[in-house]
């Protein structure tokens, strides 16, 4: 059996950032990544020339680690260009956590930029076509998703009233939220009535498509207190894969965060029942009711029923989501940076208008391909060391 070695809390993050949210016309990926990234070392009064860790993976870009670094004048120890989809900036944070306490590095820059919306459509493919599923045209990657709700819909009985609770719940974080994209009004009635795009996912089912950019800043835990006034320390980081191809996927039903996540609470010393906010990758609802239960929130098959009564929003016992997720805040072709930002934010006490009181843990989820990559890290404030 491999021994658990991750340094618990021996890794902070000290700044946190986002640029161009929602609409950057003009801007590349780079030129967002770079932004963020400048804005982030900015609150520490860093540069980029301090900077010897790099960890990014942009949509166009296969070498993307080199060409930010080159773009904001970096010369890394060490680069990281993980192609797992949203959950890479999880294990970026993992990787970097390790490089840190092996002295690899001493400032991990975490960068992501996207200009998907105003992109229109320019943007390479990120995904080779399946040559045993091409075939049946299925439109990707909500027919993916859509297979795996049907399929929890035969099994558990789930109501489409149920996956509008996941839906309002992050409207409603993200009216309080004055970064996010989507901040008018969505009703029950509004999100029944949404034109369906793979049954039973309906436009109101489906994530934003926006521009956007996120960066993180990483030190170690003894330098952290000298940057940031209130560092945020890494306590659990784990990720894991069974498939790429949603044909490949052993149980539509469960996914591999059933395995990420207990081993980051295990590192981390905590259970799912003391984490404080909770942010998922909610490329699309059914997404947030399958962590919600393989993250160990609540039972499998319990999902729909948890979220029920606003569980998830705010006045909420489990804040889910505060910036309002993929699904009303930002969705620049990945999201998993900006759950980790959030977390982040909310941890620092600077999630304005929307902060949750007393936060001390949150867990920041993320997902790539076709329910095909999931990584998890535990972040909590030096009261939780």
């Amino acid at each position: 059996m491999m021994k658990n070695g991750f340094p618990r809390g021996r890794s902070a993050v000290v700044a946190a950032a986002t640029h161009g949210m929602g609409e950057a016309p003009g801007m590349s990926s780079m030129d967002l990544a770079a932004a963020a990234s400048v804005k982030a070392l900015d609150q520490i009064g860093l540069r980029p020339a301090d900077v010897d860790g790099v960890f990014v993976a942009l949509p166009d870009d296969f070498m993307s680690g080199l060409g930010l670094a080159e773009y904001l004048g970096i010369s890394p120890r060490v680069t990281d260009n993980n192609r797992t989809g949203g959950s890479a900036f999880m294990t970026h944070a993992m990787l970097a956590a390790l490089a840190l306490d092996a002295g690899e590095c001493d400032v991990a820059l975490i960068a992501y930029g996207s200009n998907q919306r105003s992109a229109a459509g320019s943007l390479i493919k990120s995904m080779r076509e399946s040559p045993y599923e091409s075939r049946y045209r299925l439109p990707r990657p909500v027919g993916a998703y859509a297979l795996a709700a049907s399929r929890y819909c035969h099994e558990y009985g789930l109501k489409r009233e149920q996956l509008g609770e996941v839906a309002l719940a992050a409207r409603a974080w993200a009216q309080r939220n004055p970064d996010a994209f989507a901040r008018d009004s969505l009703t029950m009635d509004a999100y029944l009535s949404a034109r369906m795009i793979a049954d039973p996912l309906s436009v109101r089912d489906c994530c934003l498509v926006t521009d956007g950019a996120a960066a993180l800043v990483m030190v170690r835990a003894d330098r952290a207190r000298d940057l940031a006034r209130k560092p945020v320390y890494l306590l659990g980081a784990a990720a894991a894969t069974e498939h790429r191809e949603i044909t490949g996927m052993p149980d539509l039903t469960r996914t591999a965060a059933r395995l990420s996540g207990p081993r980051a609470l295990a590192q981390a010393g905590v259970r799912a029942s003391d984490i404080d906010v909770v942010q998922l990758y909610d490329a699309f609802t059914i997404n947030t009711l399958l962590f919600l239960e393989d993250l160990g929130f609540c039972g499998k098959g319990e999902a729909g029923g948890f979220v029920e009564g606003g569980r998830i929003g705010p006045g909420g016992s489990l804040p889910v989501n505060t910036n309002g997720g993929g699904l009303s805040c930002v969705h620049p072709g990945m999201y998993g940076l900006f759950a980790m930002v959030e977390a982040v934010e909310q941890l620092m006490g600077r999630a304005d208008g929307r902060q949750v009181e007393d936060a001390q843990l949150a867990l920041a989820h993320g997902n790539g391909g076709e329910f095909s990559s999931q990584a998890t890290v535990i972040f909590g404030t030096e009261e939780t060391l």
